[in-house]
């Protein structure tokens, strides 16, 4: 569960990451500002949670939680080890998904490195340089199969696989791009390439394009029209306001993106929608002493989402009893929720599902 901050330098990468964390990493208008990777860990907003805490009154509120890098800036030859270039390779290969910050917004008083704004050369620089490191590897794992291949012909759908593969780096295409069987894409997990990592678009926008039609912005639209032909999520952000939104709390946060003509701030979009990019889902547990998401993949099974709160909850599970949110909702408390009999008690092969307020019992 850890995302990497990435993007060209003075693209508004560290404010985004001094507003998602609070953690004040360094800001200023030149490149290479952020040297070591800043990390911070940031709370997924949850209002089930909120809502679950109003019922309770507990003593602890323990959110699902994801935990951002703010990566190094890049520049052209990087894959080299231009710039900081072997530093901000190695900090990428350590992330499970990238959220790449393109600038989409005119002014003269921040220097652009390339000097203009244009989102999509910016996110060929980066994609370029992985593409180069791409190639490296995957090249070279294709000489050692061939090796392989004298005595093992089991590994020839490999190296056909990572053949096609090199085919697209070397067209300029990243391999997130492809499309991947089942059985393909679990091939793709013993070589770790960075060009298949998942990516999210971070559009730094300015103020002034808050709550209008963000494809009216050319910029934006470049983005978005990009971001669509390799499959992945672009969200808007204005970082500079984000920055001033993290600063206020409750009545005062409600009240100032009111102001703005918006429900929710951009980085909660955008936190909930790298959650959602990794395949994950909450469970909740629920009671006086504690309501508290728990992060597990989709598709997990009961005792295995038991033993995220312990090992001896999956060795000695027996059963876990379930409520939905909105049914536990609905009837105003457990007992209610219980005499209407919507609480179920399920077992072994029960895939857990978002949301679901989960009681496991279990036997040691």
């Amino acid at each position: 569960m850890k995302l990497g901050i990435v993007g060209l330098p003075n693209v508004g990468k560290s404010t985004l990451f001094n507003a998602l964390t609070n953690a004040g990493a360094q800001s200023a208008n030149y490149p290479f500002c952020t040297i070591e990777p800043n990390v911070g860990i940031v709370a997924v907003p949850d209002y089930r949670l909120d809502e679950l805490a109003k019922m309770y009154n507990p003593e602890l509120y323990t959110p699902a939680v994801i935990e951002f890098v703010d990566i190094a800036g890049l520049v052209r030859g990087a894959s080299k080890g231009e710039g900081l270039g072997n530093k901000f390779l190695s900090h990428i290969r350590e992330v499970d998904a990238v959220v790449h910050v393109v600038r989409c917004f005119e002014n003269n008083d921040i220097i652009h490195v390339d000097g203009s704004v244009d989102p999509i050369r910016d996110v060929e620089t980066i994609n370029l340089e992985l593409i180069f490191s791409d190639i490296e590897i995957i090249e070279r794992r294709i000489d050692a199969l061939k090796k392989a291949m004298k005595g093992d012909k089991t590994l020839a759908p490999k190296v056909a696989l990572y053949e096609r593969v090199l085919n697209a780096l070397m067209d300029g295409k990243t391999a997130r791009s492809l499309d991947y069987t089942e059985e393909e894409a679990e091939m793709m997990g013993d070589v770790a390439l960075l060009t298949i990592k998942p990516v999210i678009y971070a559009a730094n926008i300015s103020e002034s394009d808050i709550g209008t039609d963000l494809l009216a912005n050319p910029l934006y639209a470049k983005i978005a029209e990009f971001a669509a032909t390799e499959k992945s999520e672009v969200i808007p952000v204005c970082a500079e306001i984000e920055a001033e939104i993290a600063e206020l709390d409750g009545e005062d946060k409600e009240m100032f993106l009111s102001d703005l003509g918006i429900e929710e701030s951009g980085l909660d979009r955008l936190i909930k929608a790298s959650y959602s990019l990794l395949g994950l889902i909450s469970y909740l547990t629920a009671g006086p002493k504690e309501v508290r998401a728990w992060t597990i993949t989709k598709g997990t099974k009961a005792p295995q989402a038991a033993g995220k709160i312990h090992s001896d909850f999956e060795r000695g599970f027996i059963r876990a009893e379930i409520v939905s949110f909105d049914d536990l909702m609905a009837c105003g408390t457990m007992n209610a929720a219980k005499e209407k009999g919507l609480v179920r008690s399920e077992g072994k092969e029960y895939v857990i599902a978002d949301g679901d307020i989960v009681l496991f019992r279990f036997n040691v």
